[in-house]
Protein backbone atom coordinates (compact mmCIF):
# COMPACT_ATOMS: atom_id res chain seq x y z
CA UNK A 1 0.00 0.00 0.00
CA UNK A 2 1.22 3.90 -0.89
CA UNK A 3 -0.16 6.48 1.17
CA UNK A 4 -0.90 9.78 -0.81
CA UNK A 5 0.65 11.10 2.22
CA UNK A 6 4.31 10.78 2.30
CA UNK A 7 5.03 8.54 5.24
CA UNK A 8 8.67 7.49 5.71
CA UNK A 9 10.89 8.31 8.03
CA UNK A 10 12.50 11.53 7.05
CA UNK A 11 15.44 11.29 9.23
CA UNK A 12 16.25 7.81 8.11
CA UNK A 13 18.17 7.14 5.18
CA UNK A 14 16.25 5.66 1.68
CA UNK A 15 18.00 2.29 2.50
CA UNK A 16 17.48 2.64 5.93
CA UNK A 17 13.54 2.85 5.86
CA UNK A 18 13.11 -0.11 2.74
CA UNK A 19 15.37 -1.74 5.83
CA UNK A 20 12.95 -0.73 8.41
CA UNK A 21 9.79 -1.94 5.93
CA UNK A 22 11.11 -5.08 4.68
CA UNK A 23 11.88 -6.49 8.20
CA UNK A 24 8.79 -5.34 9.85
CA UNK A 25 7.07 -7.44 6.89
CA UNK A 26 9.55 -10.59 7.64
CA UNK A 27 12.17 -10.43 5.44
CA UNK A 28 15.44 -11.69 6.66
CA UNK A 29 18.95 -10.12 7.69
CA UNK A 30 20.16 -11.89 3.90
CA UNK A 31 16.98 -11.24 1.84
CA UNK A 32 16.10 -7.53 2.18
CA UNK A 33 19.86 -5.98 1.40
CA UNK A 34 19.65 -8.09 -2.06
CA UNK A 35 16.15 -7.06 -2.62
CA UNK A 36 16.37 -3.72 -1.84
CA UNK A 37 19.14 -2.70 -4.02
CA UNK A 38 17.17 -4.43 -6.96
CA UNK A 39 13.98 -2.17 -5.96
CA UNK A 40 16.63 0.90 -5.83
CA UNK A 41 17.07 0.41 -9.16
CA UNK A 42 14.21 -0.27 -10.43
CA UNK A 43 12.50 3.14 -9.15
CA UNK A 44 16.06 5.04 -10.39
CA UNK A 45 16.87 5.92 -6.70
CA UNK A 46 20.45 3.53 -6.13
CA UNK A 47 22.58 6.54 -6.08
CA UNK A 48 20.66 8.33 -3.72
CA UNK A 49 20.61 5.22 -1.15
CA UNK A 50 22.36 6.96 2.05
CA UNK A 51 20.57 10.28 1.35
CA UNK A 52 17.87 10.63 4.43
CA UNK A 53 14.26 10.91 3.15
CA UNK A 54 13.73 14.48 4.58
CA UNK A 55 16.07 15.84 2.44
CA UNK A 56 14.43 14.13 -1.12
CA UNK A 57 11.79 16.13 -3.62
CA UNK A 58 8.11 15.32 -3.73
CA UNK A 59 8.83 13.06 -6.69
CA UNK A 60 11.66 11.25 -4.97
CA UNK A 61 9.32 10.23 -1.98
CA UNK A 62 6.75 8.95 -3.73
CA UNK A 63 9.28 6.83 -5.25
CA UNK A 64 10.82 5.94 -2.07
CA UNK A 65 7.30 5.07 -0.87
CA UNK A 66 6.76 2.63 -4.28
CA UNK A 67 10.21 1.11 -3.28
CA UNK A 68 9.29 0.57 0.05
CA UNK A 69 5.67 -1.12 -0.90
CA UNK A 70 7.28 -3.81 -3.27
CA UNK A 71 10.05 -4.47 -1.07
CA UNK A 72 8.11 -7.98 -0.30
CA UNK A 73 6.75 -8.54 -3.37
CA UNK A 74 3.74 -8.35 -3.47
CA UNK A 75 0.80 -9.63 -5.48
CA UNK A 76 -1.43 -6.68 -5.08
CA UNK A 77 -0.56 -2.82 -4.88
CA UNK A 78 -3.16 -0.05 -4.06
CA UNK A 79 -1.91 3.41 -4.47
CA UNK A 80 -3.71 5.99 -3.44
CA UNK A 81 -3.61 9.34 -5.61
CA UNK A 82 0.61 8.40 -5.89
CA UNK A 83 0.51 11.06 -7.84
CA UNK A 84 -1.04 14.41 -6.60
CA UNK A 85 1.41 17.04 -6.15
CA UNK A 86 4.32 16.06 -8.06
CA UNK A 87 5.77 17.67 -11.59
CA UNK A 88 4.43 16.54 -14.83
CA UNK A 89 7.65 14.93 -15.59
CA UNK A 90 7.66 13.17 -12.60
CA UNK A 91 3.94 11.88 -12.96
CA UNK A 92 5.10 10.73 -15.80
CA UNK A 93 7.88 8.55 -14.58
CA UNK A 94 6.27 7.60 -11.74
CA UNK A 95 3.22 5.83 -13.87
CA UNK A 96 6.13 4.21 -16.57
CA UNK A 97 7.09 2.10 -13.42
CA UNK A 98 4.10 1.35 -13.03
CA UNK A 99 3.02 0.21 -16.30
CA UNK A 100 6.41 -1.86 -16.24
CA UNK A 101 5.16 -3.23 -12.68
CA UNK A 102 1.57 -4.71 -14.49
CA UNK A 103 3.67 -5.37 -17.26
CA UNK A 104 6.25 -7.43 -16.20
CA UNK A 105 6.75 -11.35 -16.97
CA UNK A 106 4.53 -13.77 -15.68
CA UNK A 107 5.43 -14.58 -12.23
CA UNK A 108 7.02 -10.72 -11.19
CA UNK A 109 3.82 -9.10 -12.47
CA UNK A 110 1.80 -6.79 -9.80
CA UNK A 111 -1.83 -6.21 -9.93
CA UNK A 112 -2.71 -2.37 -9.27
CA UNK A 113 -5.36 -1.22 -8.06
CA UNK A 114 -4.85 3.02 -8.22
CA UNK A 115 -7.04 6.12 -6.96
CA UNK A 116 -6.75 9.45 -9.08
CA UNK A 117 -8.58 12.66 -9.97
CA UNK A 118 -6.83 13.14 -13.58
CA UNK A 119 -8.88 11.21 -15.98
CA UNK A 120 -5.46 10.86 -17.94
CA UNK A 121 -4.01 8.44 -15.76
CA UNK A 122 -7.36 6.51 -15.52
CA UNK A 123 -7.51 6.25 -19.11
CA UNK A 124 -4.49 4.09 -18.55
CA UNK A 125 -5.51 1.60 -16.91
CA UNK A 126 -7.17 -1.74 -18.17
CA UNK A 127 -10.64 -1.02 -16.28
CA UNK A 128 -11.92 1.97 -14.50
CA UNK A 129 -14.59 2.67 -11.89
CA UNK A 130 -16.15 5.80 -10.83
CA UNK A 131 -17.08 7.07 -7.55
CA UNK A 132 -19.59 9.55 -6.16
CA UNK A 133 -20.36 9.89 -2.57
CA UNK A 134 -18.42 6.68 -1.66
CA UNK A 135 -20.16 4.48 -4.10
CA UNK A 136 -19.04 3.21 -7.04
CA UNK A 137 -21.86 4.91 -9.74
CA UNK A 138 -19.54 2.83 -12.90
CA UNK A 139 -17.21 0.39 -14.01
CA UNK A 140 -15.86 -0.61 -16.87
CA UNK A 141 -12.68 -0.80 -19.25
CA UNK A 142 -11.61 3.16 -20.56
CA UNK A 143 -13.31 2.54 -24.23
CA UNK A 144 -16.68 1.03 -23.14
CA UNK A 145 -17.48 3.66 -20.79
CA UNK A 146 -16.42 6.25 -23.63
CA UNK A 147 -18.59 4.40 -26.05
CA UNK A 148 -21.67 5.28 -23.85
CA UNK A 149 -21.49 8.67 -25.25
CA UNK A 150 -20.81 8.50 -28.71
CA UNK A 151 -22.33 10.83 -30.86
CA UNK A 152 -23.01 13.14 -27.86
CA UNK A 153 -19.96 15.35 -27.59
CA UNK A 154 -19.68 18.24 -29.27
CA UNK A 155 -16.69 20.76 -29.03
CA UNK A 156 -16.74 24.62 -29.22
CA UNK A 157 -14.21 27.09 -29.79
CA UNK A 158 -15.58 30.55 -29.81
CA UNK A 159 -15.58 34.07 -28.74
CA UNK A 160 -16.77 35.62 -26.32
CA UNK A 161 -17.20 32.22 -24.02
CA UNK A 162 -20.58 33.85 -22.41
CA UNK A 163 -22.38 33.90 -25.53
CA UNK A 164 -22.10 30.72 -26.43
CA UNK A 165 -23.01 29.15 -23.13
CA UNK A 166 -26.44 31.40 -22.90
CA UNK A 167 -26.80 30.11 -26.52
CA UNK A 168 -25.96 26.34 -25.77
CA UNK A 169 -27.88 26.49 -22.49
CA UNK A 170 -31.27 27.73 -24.19
CA UNK A 171 -30.77 24.86 -27.16
CA UNK A 172 -33.04 22.45 -26.47
CA UNK A 173 -31.50 19.61 -27.06
CA UNK A 174 -28.26 20.39 -25.02
CA UNK A 175 -27.85 18.81 -21.65
CA UNK A 176 -24.48 19.77 -20.16
CA UNK A 177 -22.05 22.35 -21.03
CA UNK A 178 -18.65 22.51 -19.57
CA UNK A 179 -15.14 24.59 -19.92
CA UNK A 180 -12.39 22.42 -21.11
CA UNK A 181 -9.19 25.18 -21.27
CA UNK A 182 -10.20 27.64 -24.02
CA UNK A 183 -13.61 25.40 -25.12
CA UNK A 184 -16.66 24.11 -24.08
CA UNK A 185 -17.43 20.53 -24.47
CA UNK A 186 -21.49 20.30 -25.33
CA UNK A 187 -23.20 17.22 -24.03
CA UNK A 188 -26.44 16.48 -26.50
CA UNK A 189 -29.38 15.07 -26.77
CA UNK A 190 -28.68 10.92 -28.20
CA UNK A 191 -29.23 11.47 -32.07
CA UNK A 192 -29.24 15.20 -32.48
CA UNK A 193 -25.56 16.42 -32.80
CA UNK A 194 -25.99 17.31 -36.46
CA UNK A 195 -29.03 19.80 -36.15
CA UNK A 196 -27.54 21.18 -32.78
CA UNK A 197 -24.04 22.17 -34.60
CA UNK A 198 -26.33 23.57 -37.35
CA UNK A 199 -28.51 25.36 -35.22
CA UNK A 200 -25.95 26.64 -33.06
CA UNK A 201 -23.74 27.98 -35.31
CA UNK A 202 -26.57 30.32 -36.97
CA UNK A 203 -27.52 31.12 -33.00
CA UNK A 204 -23.79 31.85 -31.79
CA UNK A 205 -23.43 34.63 -34.74
CA UNK A 206 -26.66 35.90 -34.67
CA UNK A 207 -26.15 36.52 -30.68
CA UNK A 208 -22.70 38.23 -31.47
CA UNK A 209 -20.30 35.43 -30.81
CA UNK A 210 -18.01 33.81 -33.64
CA UNK A 211 -17.42 30.35 -33.89
CA UNK A 212 -13.67 29.18 -34.18
CA UNK A 213 -14.56 25.72 -34.19
CA UNK A 214 -17.00 23.30 -33.75
CA UNK A 215 -17.24 20.10 -34.45
CA UNK A 216 -18.50 16.31 -32.95
CA UNK A 217 -15.16 14.65 -30.99
CA UNK A 218 -14.84 11.35 -29.50
CA UNK A 219 -16.10 11.65 -25.62
CA UNK A 220 -13.44 11.70 -22.70
CA UNK A 221 -13.26 10.16 -19.11
CA UNK A 222 -14.16 13.35 -17.86
CA UNK A 223 -16.89 13.97 -20.38
CA UNK A 224 -18.06 10.66 -18.93
CA UNK A 225 -17.83 11.28 -15.06
CA UNK A 226 -19.45 14.61 -15.74
CA UNK A 227 -22.68 12.81 -17.10
CA UNK A 228 -22.34 10.55 -14.56
CA UNK A 229 -22.66 12.32 -11.78
CA UNK A 230 -26.06 13.47 -13.45
CA UNK A 231 -28.14 10.61 -11.90
CA UNK A 232 -30.62 11.70 -14.58
CA UNK A 233 -28.71 9.84 -17.69
CA UNK A 234 -27.83 7.01 -15.03
CA UNK A 235 -29.48 4.34 -17.82
CA UNK A 236 -27.22 5.61 -20.53
CA UNK A 237 -24.03 3.94 -18.70
CA UNK A 238 -26.06 0.53 -17.94
CA UNK A 239 -23.58 -2.57 -19.46
CA UNK A 240 -24.16 -2.51 -22.78
CA UNK A 241 -25.22 -6.36 -24.49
Amino acid sequence: YLSQRFSMYEDLTVLENIRFFAEVRGLSATEWLPRSMEILEFVGLEKFKDRRAGQLSGGMKQKLGLASALVTRPRLLLLDEPTTGVDPVTRQDFWQLVIKLVGAREGDGVSVIISTPYMDEASRCHRVGFMKNGQIIAEDTPSNLRARLNGRVLELRVGPLDVLRRVAHSDVDVEDVQAFGDRLHIRVSEGTSKAVLKRLKKEITEAGGHVDELRSVPPGLEDVFIALSDHEYSSVFQPMN
